[in-house]
C-alpha cells in the first residue's frame, strides 16, 4: 500500500473513531499533498512516496515552528495542539539517518572532493543531498558538513 493510500485509510479510520485532532491533521496532510499535485500537474498520475514524504517532513517543520513559536510566548494550549498533529504526521515521514550515518555519507561525498574548501560547502552539501534525499534535514547536513570544512 502506497503512502497515499495509507494515509486516506488512516483517515477513514480516524472519522469513524472519531479522533478530531488526527482528522484535522491527516485532512490539512491531503491538501498539502493535493496542492502540490495541481501544481506540478500531477493531479492524476498522483506523487510517488518519496515525493509525499518530503510534504510530510515540509508540514512537521512548519508545525514545529510554530509550536516553538508558542512555547516561547508561553502558550501551552495551541503548543499542546501543534505537537499532537507534529505526533500524527511522524507516522508518515521517512525514516531519518542518524547523525553518525550521515557522517559516513558525508565522508563519502568527501572523498570526491579531496582539496574541499569553504567555497565548495554549497557543491558537497547539494551532492550530500543528492544521496539522501528526505531521509536526512538540510540543516544538520549543512551543519556537519560546515564542521568538517572548518
Amino acid at each position: 500500500m502506497g503512502l497515499k493510500q495509507q494515509i486516506e485509510s488512516d483517515l477513514k479510520t480516524a472519522l469513524l473513531g472519531n479522533d478530531k485532532p488526527t482528522v484535522t491533521t491527516l485532512r490539512g496532510l491531503k491538501a498539502a499533498i493535493l496542492d502540490v499535485e495541481v501544481s506540478t500537474g500531477m493531479r492524476s498520475a498522483g506523487l510517488n512516496d518519496s515525493e509525499i514524504g518530503k510534504i510530510v517532513l515540509k508540514e512537521i517543520k512548519k508545525r514545529q515552528e510554530s509550536l516553538d513559536l508558542y512555547q516561547q510566548n508561553n502558550r501551552p494550549e495551541l503548543a499542546e495542539n501543534e505537537q499532537a498533529e507534529i505526533d500524527v504526521l511522524q507516522n508518515y515521514a521517512p525514516k531519518q539517518l542518524s547523525e553518525s550515518e550521515l557522517n559516513s555519507v558525508i565522508d563519502t561525498v568527501f572523498e570526491s572532493f579531496p582539496n574541499a574548501t569553504m567555497q565548495d560547502m554549497g557543491k558537497v552539501i547539494s551532492e550530500v543531498k543528492n544521496q539522501v534525499g528526505s531521509s536526512a534535514d538540510g540543516a544538520l547536513i549543512a551543519k556537519l558538513v560546515k564542521a568538517k570544512l572548518q
